[in-house]
């Protein structure tokens, strides 16, 4: 397993890690996610650990709470300082008129419920699960600077922020010399590459890596499904367990993305999910790629991603399957790269 820098940071994180979303079930969203409980997780965390794979992610929203209740739970007994630990908060969580949100108030509640859940006195990476605009930035970033004072919280992140919430962020963290974000959890796949367009160029120049997270655009590209294999009416992307909209994924581009990613894996002896992962793992700013698995044979596949490498003949083809138009400013700009360069995939 390779070990990679997370952003402007010293922290190494295995390019591989593993999401628990799929932990607890707690209501019909996550169950359509998956329903995996205390045993089974405890199995999963342990074939991640003997893969390499040490970074484990979760979210208080999980499962209302379940899911970091159930990773505690698998990670108990195990040494604290060989695992690396991230959770978040931001979305609803509970009752009342502060129960979500980036304030002072809503954060530090949502800290100390999650390292009780977690069974720990640290968190290793915390997220802010997505931006609020009604708090001020200042009062956020504060908050998430005295964290990492107290030492309960040892680096910041966001997730599915645009360009402008992450790069006011940053300024603001500059201007006061606060701990700043060193990494951005975000969507990137082959059946969606809207990441490449702003938040990769602003990522390699502020050193904000990304932890990309379905990298299989929620079971798409895990080779189900394809031109004449039709997503099913009763299955978890139809029946709303998906957190990929249909309306963003192409049919026509993701046929033909799907059916290059058929003729590379077999050239390679590779499952269709494997090349799709491996594909996320030559491209720049991608420090780690969160596998989930709601048993035992699909968490060894996707490990199997991991190890090897796709050639840039084949990544190349797989980006010309998948390329979509980009929206403005980005085509103006991109009439002259000279100007405004793009990212160096090759």
């Amino acid at each position: 397993m390779e070990y990679r820098f997370l952003g402007a940071s010293g922290l190494k994180v295995p390019e591989l890690s593993f999401g628990t979303a799929t932990f607890g079930g707690g209501n019909a969203f996550f169950k359509a996610w998956g329903d995996t409980q205390v045993e089974e997780a405890g199995r999963l965390v342990d074939i991640c650990l003997d893969a390499g794979v040490n970074f484990f992610d979760t979210a208080d929203v999980y499962s209302g709470g379940l899911a970091e209740e159930l990773l505690g739970k698998a990670i108990a007994g195990k040494r604290r300082d060989s695992l690396i630990l991230s959770t978040k908060s931001t979305f609803t969580f509970g009752e009342g008129p502060n129960n979500q949100g980036s304030s002072r108030f809503h954060i530090l509640r949502q800290v100390e419920g999650s390292l009780k859940r977690l069974g720990t006195d640290y968190i290793d990476i915390y997220h802010m699960h997505g931006f609020d605009g009604n708090t001020p930035v200042e009062e956020t970033l504060r908050t998430l600077d005295d964290l990492v004072q107290s030492g309960k919280v040892r680096y910041l992140a966001a997730s599915n922020f645009s360009g402008w919430h992450m790069m006011k962020s940053l300024a603001i963290s500059d201007r006061y010399g606060w701990n700043r974000y060193v990494a951005h959890q975000v969507y990137y796949s082959l059946a969606n590459r809207d990441y490449e367009w702003e938040l990769m160029p602003l990522g390699l120049d502020q050193g904000v890596d990304a932890i990309v997270w379905s990298p299989l655009s929620a079971g798409r590209l895990g080779g189900r499904y394809g031109r004449n294999k039709p997503i099913p009416a009763e299955g978890r992307i139809a029946q709303g367990g998906s957190p990929i909209p249909d309306m963003v994924v192409q049919e026509e581009v993701f046929y033909r993305t799907v059916e290059v990613l058929q003729e590379i894996a077999e050239e390679v002896d590779k499952h269709i999910a494997q090349v799709a992962i491996n594909w996320l793992l030559r491209r720049p700013t991608v420090a780690s790629v969160i596998i989930g698995a709601r048993n035992e044979e699909q968490l060894k596949q996707n490990l199997g991603a991991a190890g090897w490498s796709l050639t840039a003949e084949q990544v190349q083809r797989l980006d010309a399957a998948s390329e979509v138009p980009p929206p403005y400013p980005y085509w103006h700009q991109w009439k002259n790269k000279s100007l405004n360069p793009t990212p160096t995939f090759y």
